[in-house]
């Protein structure tokens, strides 16, 4: 089973870092590399953060699994609370503030695995969504492979499900960016065609669209497998106003370079 690396890029998300962490400890694959990069939070994240390691390796629960007819008792079975095999936890600290890409850059950039990607730290995944992503990549069907989403709020009610297209240049690129966050990939493209461009406000759409220029392979699957937070009450960082609106504004420069590409519209 080839390791699997994800880098979680962590900043003032102490309300959901635990549930999210929890979402990949959870994963049904068996052999996964978690990296939480910690770009300087001033919340509670980091208190958070120092106590997680502790809580994975020793928290205990229990359930009734027997009932004892002679001394007409339950008897409960005390088990680990975390999976204790198959995963690998690194927790670090930024030294200041580094902002998102290159954060997920300096966790990238210690990742051991055959296969990577991001989650964002008020993210959910879902429990299969390793082993799905991973199944496609170990056929050698693509280099590249995303699923659909959840759009949830803080009480994680469904605000809506969203359904990507099966990848085309033009379904993914040309019309919009369509490949989502929830996403695995082979780490050799990072070594091939570069990290995420520090200098791009739309950072992983133009990421991505560097690697399907280059020719990597892409695969959709048509499966709910992650959970997106929605910011639309908070609007802090990314999703700060003026911030999102030049991550828009990069973005449709990209799908304008894309249509170029496509031949859709003159050089």
């Amino acid at each position: 089973m080839k390791k699997v690396s994800l880098v979680v890029p962590s900043y003032n998300h102490g309300e959901y870092i635990e549930a999210c962490l929890d979402s990949i400890f959870f994963q049904d694959y068996g052999n996964i590399e978690i990296i939480v990069v910690d770009d300087c939070s001033n919340d509670n994240t980091r208190e958070i953060l120092h106590h997680y390691p502790k809580k994975v390796t020793t928290e205990k629960t229990s359930y009734a699994f027997n009932y004892n007819e002679k001394k007409d008792t339950i008897e409960r079975r005390e088990i680990f609370r975390y999976p204790q095999a198959g995963r690998e936890l690194r927790i670090l600290y930024n030294d200041h503030n580094m902002g998102a890409t290159r954060t997920y850059n300096r966790g990238l950039q210690e990742t051991s695995g055959e296969y990577c990607s991001f989650i964002a730290s008020d993210d959910i995944c879902h429990p299969l969504m390793i082993s799905e992503l991973a199944r496609i990549l170990d056929a050698g069907l693509a280099d590249f492979v995303y699923g659909d989403m959840f759009i949830i709020d803080d009480r994680h009610r469904i605000l809506r499900e969203f359904r990507l297209p099966d990848y085309s240049f033009e379904a993914s690129f040309c019309s919009w960016y369509l490949c989502g966050v929830a996403t695995l990939y082979r780490r050799e493209l990072h070594d091939q065609f570069g990290y995420y461009d520090e200098n791009a406000a739309a950072d992983d759409h133009e990421c991505y669209l560097r690697f399907a220029r280059n020719g990597a392979r892409f695969y959709h699957i048509p499966k709910v497998l992650y959970s997106v937070r929605s910011h639309a009450q908070r609007n802090v960082g990314l999703h700060a106003p003026d911030r999102f609106s030049k991550l828009l504004e990069h973005s449709k420069q990209l799908v304008l370079e894309a249509r170029r590409r496509h031949g859709r519209i003159e050089s």
